[in-house]
């Protein structure tokens, strides 16, 4: 059973942060020391988006289009956790309360260190990867997942989303995290230089650099194959209708929109970030401050504000929906291509 000398690292001397900075070989500030302002901007963003993915998940559950598009559903439901979380621990900051025994470690993990919050993120990026895979394989390869592709791997997917972001942030979490004279310390508290650096590298690696392949890779072979299909209607329909060649050019103009979205805006809001992070990792110098990490997080979270409307609004029955609930809206039946 733990006791409060297990679970906190007190030293009776009132250790300070730069003194931590030299007995762990990083450099970190106390949470105190955040902006009021930057903190603020990172709530309003943080708002805004359990808003917008909360609503985008009513209207997909009340059009029933929740069944049908299982992966973009969960992708909603990991960016409202990820909200969240990411505002009870911003609530939990700002009441500034003196961690102590073993709650307080269990608050400092699971809330202060952003648990919830890093869960949801690595089964976000997996989720979305997962998204493109589906749509190439469904376009691309159509015969044989219509053959192959089964509802149980979809939901194999998930899971694995989500197991993979508790297993991630978990290994993560657990060996960075410290509670020292009342204050939660997590990220590199308890790592060396060289373990920063290979974390950060792995992180950027296996959460950007791939993750932003698999979206060109998919987008980039479903647009091909569009423009082959179109190209092959063209040459059967001369002087014939042009409504299936209309609607191909449609669909392509959906799917250079959804690339340019999905590629273009994950590419630019997480950019910052993993900057940031290997400034800090490849100079230990460097201290962190927490003004600059705000700003930079809340650019990354203007990505999961954007994601409903990457994709799920594509969807006529969650647009009126989302219609009905504005107030002397005219509901028009609106146009809209779907990646099935």
């Amino acid at each position: 059973m733990s006791t409060e000398q297990d679970s906190t690292f007190e030293d009776p001397t009132e250790t300070t942060p730069v003194e931590i900075a030299h007995t762990t070989g990083s450099s970190v500030t106390s949470s105190s020391s955040a902006g009021f302002y930057f903190q603020c901007a990172f709530l309003v963003v943080a708002v805004v988006g359990a808003a917008a993915n909360g609503l985008v998940l009513y209207a997909m559950v009340a059009s029933k289009q929740h069944k049908k598009h299982v992966l973009i559903f969960n992708q909603n439901v990991l960016d409202v956790v990820n909200c969240l979380f990411a505002i009870a621990s911003f609530s939990v900051v700002l009441r500034n309360v003196y961690l102590s025994g073993t709650s307080g470690y269990w608050l400092c993990l699971t809330i202060l260190s952003n648990a919830g919050v890093s869960i949801a993120f690595f089964g976000s990026q997996i989720n979305l990867a997962t998204i493109s895979v589906e749509r190439y394989l469904k376009v691309v390869h159509h015969t044989w997942a219509k053959k192959k592709l089964r509802d149980w791997m979809i939901y194999s997917a998930i899971v694995f989303a989500w197991i993979s972001g508790i297993v991630i942030a978990a290994a993560v979490i657990i060996a960075t995290t410290a509670v020292v004279n009342g204050v939660c310390y997590s990220g590199t508290f308890l790592l060396g230089e060289a373990a920063r650096k290979a974390l950060a590298i792995w992180d950027f690696l296996s959460f950007y650099v791939i993750i932003l392949l698999i979206f060109i890779f998919c987008y980039g072979r479903i647009l091909m194959a569009i423009r082959r299909q179109a190209k092959a209607i063209a040459a059967h329909s001369a002087g014939g209708s042009n409504t299936a060649q209309n609607q191909l050019n449609k669909t392509q103009t959906s799917v250079i929109k959804t690339m340019i979205l999905v590629s273009g805006l994950y590419a630019v809001t997480w950019a910052p970030l993993y900057i940031y992070i290997f400034c800090y990792s490849f100079h230990s110098e460097i201290t962190i401050d927490e003004n600059v990490f705000y700003a930079v997080l809340s650019i990354t979270y203007l990505y999961i504000c954007a994601n409903p409307f990457i994709y799920a609004t594509k969807f006529d029955p969650v647009k009126r929906v989302l219609l009905g609930l504005i107030p002397c809206k005219n509901t028009q039946p609106l146009e809209s291509i779907e990646i099935n």
